[in-house]
Formats: C-alpha cells, sequence, structure tokens
C-alpha cells in the first residue's frame, strides 16, 4: 500500500496494492496492523454505503463531540472527496484538501476525528463507502456550508442537489464549540 501525505496533518490518501488478471482484480480494503502502522487507528465501528447520482453533494459533515474517523472509498463511480480541518487552533485551520476516488482508482481517504468531509458525484451513479471509528450520533452532528467562501473548496460543479440539511449549513465562522487541537 502507497501512503500519500496531505497538506492536512493527519488526512491520508491511500493507494492499495491491487493484484488483477483477465479474471478481474483482489486488493486489501482494510487490515488493522498495515493502517495501524500508519496511524490509523481504530476500532471501526460501523461502515456506511451511500448511493447517489452525478451532481449530488454531501457534506460538509462531521460529528463533535464523539468525532469519527472516517476510512472512505468508492466502489463504483467517482466522486470528488474533501476534508477541511475545523480543529480550533490548528496551523490548518479552515484549510481543505480534495481528491478524486474512483472505482478505477480504487484510492481511499482517510480523515481523522476533527475534520468535515464532503463529497461531490462526478460519475452518472456512485456508491460510497466507508468505515467509522465511533458509531453516528444525530445529536452531535454539524454541517457546514458547502461553498463557504472562507474555506473556498474548488468543487467541481457550481449548483449542486442538496439535502435540506446541506441547504441550511452554516460557513465555519459561525460554528461554535467546534474541536480543539
Amino acid at each position: 500500500m502507497n501512503v500519500v501525505t496531505t497538506n492536512l496533518p493527519g488526512v491520508l490518501l491511500l493507494e492499495p496494492k491491487v493484484h488483477g488478471d483477465a479474471r478481474g482484480f483482489f486488493l486489501e480494503t482494510y487490515r488493522e496492523e498495515r493502517y495501524r502502522e500508519h496511524g490509523i487507528l481504530g476500532p471501526f465501528v460501523q461502515d456506511n454505503w451511500s448511493r447517489s447520482r452525478r451532481g449530488i453533494l454531501r457534506g460538509l459533515h462531521l460529528q463533535h463531540p464523539q468525532g469519527q474517523g472516517k476510512l472512505v472509498m468508492v466502489t463504483r463511480g467517482s466522486v470528488f472527496d474533501v476534508a477541511v480541518d475545523v480543529r480550533v487552533g490548528s496551523a490548518t485551520f479552515g484549510q481543505w484538501y480534495g481528491c478524486e476516488l474512483s472505482e478505477d482508482n480504487k484510492r481511499q481517504l482517510w480523515i481523522p476525528p476533527g475534520f468535515a468531509h464532503g463529497f461531490c458525484v462526478t460519475s452518472d451513479e456512485c456508491d460510497f463507502v466507508y468505515k467509522c471509528t465511533a458509531a453516528y450520533a444525530p445529536e452531535h452532528e454539524r454541517s457546514i456550508l458547502w461553498n463557504d467562501p472562507a474555506i473556498g473548496v474548488r468543487w467541481p460543479i457550481e449548483a449542486p442537489l442538496l439535502s435540506k440539511k446541506d441547504e441550511s449549513a452554516r460557513p465555519l465562522a459561525e460554528q461554535t464549540g467546534l474541536p480543539t487541537v
């Protein structure tokens, strides 16, 4: 597995080793000791799977307290995936990292607790799967405005399809009680 560090401390782009031939391919999507060597600590307590169509944007989401680390990947289609550092006091507070995750590149992104996460579907349809280090707790869920100009994510879409929750999200500057470093 190739591990690529990003501009955000702790956020890692993972490129699993793919074994393929004319019959198809095989890869490990998770092996505890291998991921632990790179600072990706479990335990993982919940796996999620979402299906979305082109133009849907989900995010920017986080939980606090009861922050979730997320190990994300795409099994069908493609997304532009984003992590934003929202840890108050961090040297990279408000900065973002984005990359393509797809069924073709088979990459994974590790997003530690304290970071907001979102993705925009860039294929006709997409299956997005992820492991979480904490269970979903709706009372701790937070949403940050997907196009907050102070963050400046360069999404590949100007008018995404959003949930009501994401439509009403507030900018980072208006958020209170965020995680700290």
